[in-house]
């Protein structure tokens, strides 16, 4: 028969393990107490904390590495939509600005309109051009203003500068008015610094007028300013025409070669003023102004 093994785990062993445990209890209790009070564990705490960090450092990377992705897309994604508000911003300013300069420039030709407003003592009208024909060889504009304002057919155009043109179809809720350079148009005129009276007619080009019955012993002189001489019986008298340029006398001609420049600038005028020899008193361009 095979005899019983005996049981190693004696109370002595027990016994032993315990003390152990017990002493083990002891002596950290003790190291607490020391190190607490006199802090001498400082430096293996150091050396062990050493000794960890880059296992640290390496468990927190996957961390740190997504927070730093994400706010890094985040940062990305505010920052373009700042740049593109910044950028809407700017084009609506640059839109108003533009505008800003669009009112300043016609605030100075209403204020220049309102200076020849007021040397008339009668009703006059205010009209704005809406439109001009793109066909080189008819100068006509179309003005808002009609019968209904109390246009009619003949009114004269002026500008802040000088004459304009004369409206030649007034309908209901517009007008068509031909300016002064149109190859159609004549106005007849007086010199400014003589009273010789002459004719002027439109020769197609927005910035030239021609004389072309002015007899070759004329007292008449480059930087003469012509004006209405009220003969027409649509233009008032006095409102400045165009300013002479070139005479060129030629011999054993009757007539003279004359041509002058329009006093106001007929392809950028945009308002202007209707006025009728009825409602306009004469009066005379002082030089000296």
């Amino acid at each position: 028969m095979v005899a019983p093994r005996e049981n190693n785990k004696s109370p002595v062993r027990f016994s032993i393990l315990g003390f152990k445990f017990l002493g083990l209890i002891i002596l950290s209790i003790l190291l607490m107490y020391l190190d607490n009070r006199n802090d001498h564990l400082g430096l293996v705490r150091k050396g062990i904390s050493a000794a960890i960090y880059p296992v640290r450092m390496l468990v927190d990377s996957p961390f740190q590495l997504w927070e730093w992705l994400e706010e890094s897309i985040s940062t990305r994604s505010d920052l373009k939509q700042k740049l593109n508000k910044l950028k809407l911003e700017k084009l609506l300013t640059d839109g108003r600005l533009q505008k800003l300069s669009s009112l300043e420039a016609e605030n100075k030709r209403l204020r220049a309109l309102l200076n020849v407003r007021l040397k008339i003592s009668d009703k006059t009208l205010i009209a704005e051009i809406m439109s001009a024909n793109a066909n080189p060889y008819d100068h006509s504009v179309v003005i808002n203003l009609g019968t209904k304002d109390g246009v009619f057919d003949g009114h004269a155009l002026i500008g802040s500068d000088g004459v304009i043109g004369q409206v030649i179809k007034a309908d209901l809720l517009s007008s068509i008015a031909m300016l002064i350079s149109d190859t159609d148009h004549a106005l007849p005129v007086e010199v400014n610094r003589n009273g010789l009276r002459t004719i002027v007619v439109g020769t197609g080009t927005i910035d030239t007028l021609e004389l072309p019955f002015v007899v070759n012993n004329a007292d008449i002189n480059v930087g003469d300013l012509l004006v209405t001489s009220g003969f027409s019986g649509t233009f008032p008298a006095g409102y400045p025409v165009a300013i002479i340029n070139s005479v060129t006398r030629i011999p054993h001609q009757s007539y003279a070669k004359v041509t002058a420049t329009p006093a106001a600038s007929l392809g950028q005028t945009r308002e202007v003023l209707l006025v009728s020899s009825e409602s306009i008193q004469s009066y005379k361009l002082n030089e000296n102004e």
